[in-house]
């Protein structure tokens, strides 16, 4: 297994989870241009795969992260989170971390 090393610091926007439901019990999405502001940066490591999809490693102090958080970075760019999981290393919580795949704001134009 490699060790993946911060390469950026990251900050998570969280949405309220679950959405609000409409008349028909159809989930709806917040506004996306009126997100809660980021939590603290932490550092962190992103990689584009080559599916376009992004890789992302997140401290653990980030979590809970779901689908459809906001991870941002000091440069401006943005990524939407579509999963994330908690990795818990027993009895070595300094080898705790957050894997999440998300997808850059806006996306890459080949």
């Amino acid at each position: 297994m490699a060790v993946v090393l911060p390469n950026r610091m990251l900050a998570v926007s969280s949405i309220a989870h679950p959405w609000a439901r409409d008349a028909n019990g159809v989930p709806v999405p917040p506004d996306p241009n009126l997100l809660p502001p980021p939590r603290d940066a932490r550092p962190g490591a992103t990689s584009e795969q080559p599916d376009g999809t992004w890789s992302l490693r997140l401290d653990p102090a980030t979590w809970p992260v779901a689908p459809g958080d906001v991870v941002h970075d000091e440069n401006s760019d943005t990524w939407t989170v579509t999963t994330a999981r908690l990795h818990a290393v027993p009895g070595c919580p300094a080898a705790d971390y957050v894997q999440a795949t998300a997808t850059l704001n806006p996306p890459k134009v080949p």
